[in-house]
């Protein structure tokens, strides 16, 4: 009878320890899942200071000249131009990361004085929001690099070649510009004139997993597996996208890339290993890497002045190549 009640005992406790795990991964499969397609964490900031943002940047400082801004709208985008008052030999466009807009990326044109500038909201979220329009989810990557390939297009068809044309893009903005060169690179019109990046997520998959583990590893996070695979499978049901189509190298499954590269590795990364990153520089066949020891998006912190410099170098040898 004493056994009886001990294994009774023991089946409840191992019970309610089994319904506590199932609701914590359902909990935070719920979350995770949702914080894919819409990051609760980003509100866009007012037109006012928005415009006043563009406005100090339009008139320069030290060796930025400035320049000057115009808008245009296509396709259900609206891109962003800032012509210098000099003529450049390029243009640079500028790749928002996760949670992120325009306005967040905007001040990283300074990074590149001698180019004209070109940005955009990925799905135009931040106007929709602003608007009361219905705000679309978050694709990680799969229509947003349909959208980098639109402006392509339609920076080529206004008259800058597509060898002209250098993309920026870090976290998110990286993998969203990696999965669009991949698809330019294939058209048979030859590379873009450069591409650099900063720790891109290497899927969906992965980047919810790393969600779930955080700044630093705890004992449950035996769970981030399965919960990170149920989060972006969920993800993609909310935001109707597969989410293998954000598997950074099966995308690019085997592809040599033809234009030349810079990549800022942050070699402490938990939500972009550096392993994963070495195995996508591989896939460049002209790629510079410049080692930081830190989390993506704080390369530039940590490396200082050599973070421009290193710009500057990689972006005035490209365009000087023949």
């Amino acid at each position: 009878m004493k056994r009886r009640r001990v294994f009774a005992a023991l089946g409840g406790a191992l019970g309610l320890v089994v319904l506590g795990t199932a609701g914590f991964m359902g909990w935070k499969t719920w979350s995770v899942a949702h914080e894919l397609v819409n990051p609760p964490f980003y509100h866009p900031q007012p037109l006012a200071r928005v415009q006043a943002t563009y406005a100090d940047l339009a008139k320069g400082e030290g060796v930025d000249p400035g320049g000057t801004w115009s808008d245009e709208s296509f396709q259900g985008l609206q891109l962003w131009h800032l012509k210098r008052a000099k003529p450049a030999p390029g243009v640079v466009l500028l790749l928002h990361g996760f949670g992120d807009d325009r306005w967040g990326t905007s001040p990283a044109l300074k990074w590149f004085p001698n180019l004209d500038a070109a940005i955009f909201t990925y799905l135009d979220r931040d106007d929709a929001i602003r608007e009361g329009r219905p705000v679309p989810p978050i694709t990680f990557g799969v229509r947003e690099s349909e959208e980098v390939i639109q402006v392509v297009h339609r920076l080529e068809a206004e008259g800058t070649p597509r060898n002209r044309i250098l993309i920026m893009g870090r976290s998110l903005g990286a993998s969203v510009g990696l999965l669009a060169l991949s698809r330019l690179e294939t058209e048979g019109k030859g590379p873009l004139a450069g591409m650099v990046w900063e720790g891109p997520p290497i899927s969906s998959r992965d980047f919810a997993e790393r969600l779930v583990r955080g700044p630093q590893d705890r004992w449950w996070h035996v769970l981030a597996r399965p919960i990170g695979a149920m989060a972006s499978a969920w993800a993609g049901r909310l935001g109707n996208y597969d989410p293998a189509a954000t598997k950074v190298l099966n995308q690019l499954n085997g592809q040599m890339l033809r234009t030349p590269a810079l990549l800022f590795l942050a070699t402490q990364d938990r939500l972009s290993p550096p392993l994963m990153q070495s195995r996508i520089a591989d896939h460049f066949e002209r790629i510079q890497v410049v080692a930081s020891p830190t989390w993506h998006l704080h390369c530039s912190e940590v490396l200082g002045p050599a973070y421009a410099k290193d710009i500057r170098t990689f972006t005035d040898s490209i365009y000087q190549a023949p």
